[in-house]
């Protein structure tokens, strides 16, 4: 007999539309070309082979049809194929620190902008940012490929045109550089590094990762969700790249309410506080937060004392629109 029980998912964010187990049933409804990837397991429950680059795909057009009202997404062959639920859950924790300093309230519209570094080919947070909150969004990358694919994606959805716009950054040595400019003023930033340090740790990791989903050993690695070497690794790893992410943001301390990242590795954390104590950092948090089958956290900070950011909130809900 075939298990109807919804299983609630605690560690994801009480907002989070994807606390439940997946609804196959509608989700087919939305996307019929799920069906072929979906499976009942020895548990008697629907699934999908999550190794499988595929079924991951197909997953993800049903659920950005069904609950964000995105008709029209797919990504190239071999690019990073990103886990909805933990997405969203990034996009809910910047709606709470932007609510902490507005009063309790979290600032909706399209007057709320948000820098995504990294955007990658799968445009996936300004998407749910824009969706659920209404936010805009400016997206950047070194990948002209990636950047072209998301230009497809925003083209084909209409709703999308005025919310995100595209910057390449032409200098991949820099992050800001080149992209914020003096007029911009950001409500956040928000980043998903490359975690690893080389392509051959980025390859370890893959194989890892499939041998803790399908319970068994191999040796050939299979990107279930896929991945660029700019979207997995550079040369130091997570904490080189949010050490000069913290750095440079020190040139633009009046131009964002927050900046925030990713980080995979607890052990980075403090050494990471050095660097924001060192660059004068006015605000620092760390919000934990579970990433499908790992625990993640984000790392925020501001160089605005909270009268300043009271003062930033207060200006931009009196602006004339």
């Amino acid at each position: 007999m075939k298990s109807n029980s919804i299983t609630e998912k605690t560690n994801l964010h009480p907002r989070n539309q994807h606390r439940s187990r997946y609804d196959f049933k509608l989700l087919i409804e939305k996307y019929p070309e799920l069906k072929k990837h979906v499976a009942t397991n020895q548990h008697q429950i629907e699934t999908i082979n999550f190794s499988d680059p595929e079924a991951v795909k197909a997953l993800n057009k049903a659920l950005l049809i069904t609950y964000y009202d995105i008709q029209n997404w797919d990504i190239p062959k071999d690019y990073l194929c990103p886990p909805i639920p933990g997405r969203a859950d990034y996009i809910h924790n910047i709606a709470d620190l932007l609510a902490s300093s507005n009063g309790g309230k979290i600032p909706e519209g399209e007057s709320i902008e948000g820098l995504d570094i990294g955007i990658g080919a799968n445009c996936i947070y300004p998407i749910l940012g824009n969706a659920i909150y209404g936010w805009s969004f400016v997206g950047t990358d070194i990948d002209e490929k990636a950047l072209s694919n998301c230009s497809k994606i925003i083209e084909t959805n209409p709703k999308l045109v005025e919310a995100i716009s595209l910057q390449q950054q032409i200098e991949p040595r820099f992050i800001f550089k080149n992209i914020i400019t003096p007029e911009d003023k950001f409500e956040f930033v928000l980043c998903n590094p490359p975690f690893h340090t080389s392509q051959e740790e980025a390859t370890q990791g893959s194989i890892r990762k499939i041998n803790n989903l399908e319970n068994k050993k191999t040796t050939k690695p299979i990107l279930n969700f896929g991945g660029q070497n700019a979207e997995l690794w550079c040369e130091g790893g997570e904490f080189r790249f949010i050490s000069q992410m913290i750095y440079e943001s020190a040139k633009y301390p009046m131009q964002c309410l927050w900046f925030t990242t990713l980080v995979a590795k607890q052990s980075h954390l403090k050494s990471l506080y050095n660097v924001l104590n060192k660059v004068k950092a006015a605000n620092i948090r760390t919000i934990d937060m579970a990433q499908g089958q790992k625990t993640s956290r984000i790392l925020a900070w501001s160089f605005l004392s909270d009268l300043q950011q009271a003062e930033w909130q207060f200006e931009k809900s009196n602006q004339v629109v």
